[in-house]
């Protein structure tokens, strides 16, 4: 009986995306410019934590914004019109982005501006999935965790938690109503990595902004004085 030939597909593209994501880090660090990748579900509270953000650090560092979706362009519309420095990526279908796609939307910004980015934030799409799985090139990856989706979830997509520098809770306000236990979360992200720093916010208030605003500035700084 003759062999079969069994070709590795998936790990042949995350080694040649891996390529490309250490050879975008090591070009946004001679520019200076540092990359968030910010990953969650769908309706955690991304494009409305980038508002607060934005208000906070706008005045101290200059920040764009890559916004990452299948289709429409209505979170970037969202934060073109609050101000802010933003393009609509869209993935064709793919529920993530990839090195190459990310530094196709990075050399549209770097091309619009005359000014260093300090800062570009890219919202990935909406996936606690697949977006985790591939290196976007990013100085840090950060997530968010909305109360409503309940503290087990880093027990149900260990990949997205183990991989992320910094886990934001987010709408605090709404622990009154449901069943989430803050604690436990806690104890179940650092399960998973227990270098991950966990910030509870509500960027629907403001709560917690400064916290975040405080780790996000001092990580730009760091890496700036690596350049």
């Amino acid at each position: 009986m003759t062999d079969v030939r069994v070709i590795e597909v998936k790990q042949s593209v995350f080694a040649d995306n891996d390529k490309k994501a250490a050879a975008l880090r090591a070009d946004l660090k001679q520019r200076g410019t540092f990359l968030l990748n910010l990953m969650s579900s769908p309706g955690a509270g991304k494009t409305t934590t980038l508002l607060r953000t934005l208000e906070a650090l706008r005045d101290e560092l200059n920040i764009a914004i890559m916004e990452a979706d299948i289709d429409s362009d209505v979170d970037a519309r969202t934060l073109i019109d609050a101000g802010a420095q933003s393009i609509q990526l869209h993935t064709g279908g793919m529920c993530h982005l990839d090195a190459l796609m990310t530094n196709q939307g990075l050399q549209e910004l770097f091309g619009t501006q005359s000014n260093e980015l300090d800062l570009v934030i890219l919202e990935n799409v909406g996936n606690l999935v697949c977006p985790a799985e591939f290196d976007t090139g990013a100085s840090a990856n950060a997530m968010i965790l909305s109360v409503p989706e309940g503290h087990d979830k880093p027990l149900k997509y260990p990949l997205m938690f183990s991989v992320c520098d910094v886990v934001l809770i987010n709408k605090m306000d709404a622990l009154p109503i449901f069943d989430f236990d803050l604690e436990q979360a806690r104890k179940n992200i650092l399960m998973r990595n227990p270098h991950a720093e966990i910030i509870p916010i509500c960027a629907k208030t403001g709560e917690g902004i400064d916290v975040w605003a405080t780790w996000l500035k001092k990580r730009v700084a760091l890496w700036k004085a690596q350049v």
